[in-house]
């Protein structure tokens, strides 16, 4: 107030929230997103079934797919949702587990706050934390395994998969993910490299889960371009072309004026011999199969069939890309450049019908770098679960071919932390050493909301895996055994997971939690009405 003049800032209508209230509000928002998918997590954890505006339904329990299924409005819940898309884009697994983690962290941080130790404080002491556990993870938690160790890749595929809905088949599938990866995977300079987006994945409804196979080569989505085409061809030499094989238009706005019908005739003739040209290159390079980006004119069409060349159109630039890695074939701009060297090679490719669609199936590639799964499944539900879980399984198989680091699963390797950093805690001193304590608390979460969700008591298998991890026998590996919900060796019961997954999971938990925990102001704008005449809703500003 100035001489009793009220000084306006900020705009009328907006809403502001200073202080304790600000912390309180954004920490119960990200609690209640925490709290909706802890019951997903783990081989007993629930599905959510998802209806979106349309009306489609989603049924999983997959971390990711939920909260980004969920249309969240507060921009802290907001912020928990973009720690499971990093987790998910990073390690592929262990997304619950982050959610719930940094869900975790804010909860024991509000009790802090209660105890007027300042954000600041707080923030500071999960960062030193989470380096800690960092180091430990690295040190003395992790496994050195060997990248090509088929056994340890395959338990760490069962074990990613052992949440999602497809238990019964996932031998099966840990397999073709393990077979796929190592496909796929490279050396470049001392780094090994497991590139999943090399390893193509359709689904299709029908069958049961058990017949989805692994194809060493590609399936594209597209039936050949005319009837009288071959269905199969063998052995196959590929074209891979960028171009529409298709009289261009000109840029420029242009007429074509006609006196007389022999000039139509000479038009047409001479449409049919530019047709004929193309036909003949791909015929003079020794290509039977040609896969096009962009269109192929009807005519054009014609002339390959006659010729008894297969021909695909409108191929998806990526599938094109990695036809070229399987088959060992160049992508070529215009058929006037197309020579025998370009070309890739296969063992077959034929038309199948899979389903109600026919598909294309290039097969018996000498070395493919590229791969496809075929998924099959009763209903459309269930493929796409199926495909959820299997890339999970992809990329955790490919971290640990890439790191060759593993640790165990079932909420051993969090006690572990949570135990060692509790005895880290007095090394730190001051006020930080609360807030470090409170990280270590929230690390039980996992084994917790394990033991929870396999219908065990919680307070009595923390107890029990407590004792298991301190004293003179403390053994790393123990963890809880959801079969009867008592503690067991994780190692033995093959329940392992990559480094990667738990490393990101803290970091991504710890950068998150500090971030809402240092906001002490929220300052929304009002939303402004749309332009008179109702038209359009509001905007944010």
């Amino acid at each position: 107030m100035l001489q009793g003049t009220p000084i306006l800032v900020l705009r009328e209508g907006t809403e502001r929230e200073r202080g304790r209230g600000a912390s309180s509000g954004n920490i119960a928002a990200a609690r209640a997103i925490a709290d909706a998918v802890r019951t997903t997590l783990g081989p007993r954890g629930m599905d959510k079934m998802l209806v979106d505006s349309m009306g489609d339904i989603t049924i999983t329990n997959d971390g990711v797919t939920i909260l980004k299924e969920v249309d969240v409005e507060h921009p802290a819940a907001k912020m928990l949702v973009e720690v499971a898309k990093t987790q998910d884009q990073q390690c592929g697994d262990g997304t619950t587990s982050a959610v719930v983690l940094a869900g975790e962290l804010l909860k024991r941080s509000e009790y802090l706050l209660e105890q007027n130790i300042h954000p600041t404080v707080i923030t500071r002491g999960y960062q030193l934390a989470s380096e800690e556990a960092r180091r430990l993870l690295e040190k003395e938690i992790g496994t050195a395994v060997k990248p090509g160790d088929e056994g340890i890749l395959i338990d760490c595929a069962t074990t990613a998969m052992g949440s999602k809905g497809v238990f019964g088949s996932r031998d099966h599938l840990a397999k073709i993910a393990v077979k796929a990866v190592q496909k796929v995977t490279e050396k470049r300079g001392d780094r090994t490299i497991a590139d999943t987006d090399q390893i193509k994945v359709e689904k299709r409804q029908g069958g049961t889960i058990s017949d989805t196979e692994l194809i060493e080569g590609i399936v594209l989505d597209k039936e050949r371009g005319h009837p009288r085409m071959p269905g199969t061809v063998h052995p196959a030499k590929i074209a891979l072309l960028n171009s529409a094989l298709e009289i261009k238009k000109t840029e420029i706005e242009s007429k074509i004026n006609i006196k007389s019908p022999d000039q139509i005739q000479s038009f047409l003739d001479e449409e049919d011999k530019s047709f004929h040209k193309m036909v003949a290159s791909v015929k003079a390079s020794g290509a039977n199969v040609v896969v096009c980006q962009k269109g192929i004119d009807d005519v054009v069409l014609h002339y390959l069939a006659k010729e008894g060349i297969y021909a695909v159109k409108q191929v998806k630039e990526s599938d094109l890309q990695k036809l070229a890695r399987a088959t060992g074939g160049k992508i070529v701009t215009g058929v006037k450049d197309l020579t025998a060297s370009d070309l890739g090679t296969a063992a077959q490719v034929e038309e199948r019908k899979v389903g109600d669609d026919d598909m294309t199936f290039v097969t018996g590639c000498s070395n493919p770098r590229s791969v496809s799964i075929l998924i099959r499944g009763g209903t459309d539900h269930v493929t796409q679960e199926v495909e959820r879980a299997l890339h999970d399984a992809l990329k955790v198989v490919a971290s640990v071919v890439e790191d060759g680091v593993v640790c165990p699963g079932g909420g051993a390797t969090e006690i572990d932390l949570s135990v060692k950093l509790r005895k880290f805690a007095p090394t730190v001193g001051g006020r930080e050493q609360l807030a470090v304590e409170a990280f270590a608390q929230a690390l039980e979460v996992i084994p917790w909301a394990l033991a929870e969700n396999g219908g065990y008591d919680s307070i009595n298998t923390l107890i029990e895996l407590r004792g298991a991890h301190e004293g003179a026998h403390a053994n790393r590996n123990v963890g809880v055994n959801l079969a009867d919900g008592k503690a067991a060796d994780m190692w033995k019961l093959k329940v392992v997971e990559p480094l990667r997954v738990k490393r990101q999971a803290i970091s991504s938990a710890t950068e998150v939690a500090t971030m809402v925990l240092r906001i002490d102001d929220i300052i929304a704008s009002k939303k402004s009405a749309g332009p008179a005449g109702g038209g359009g809703g509001g905007h944010d500003h």
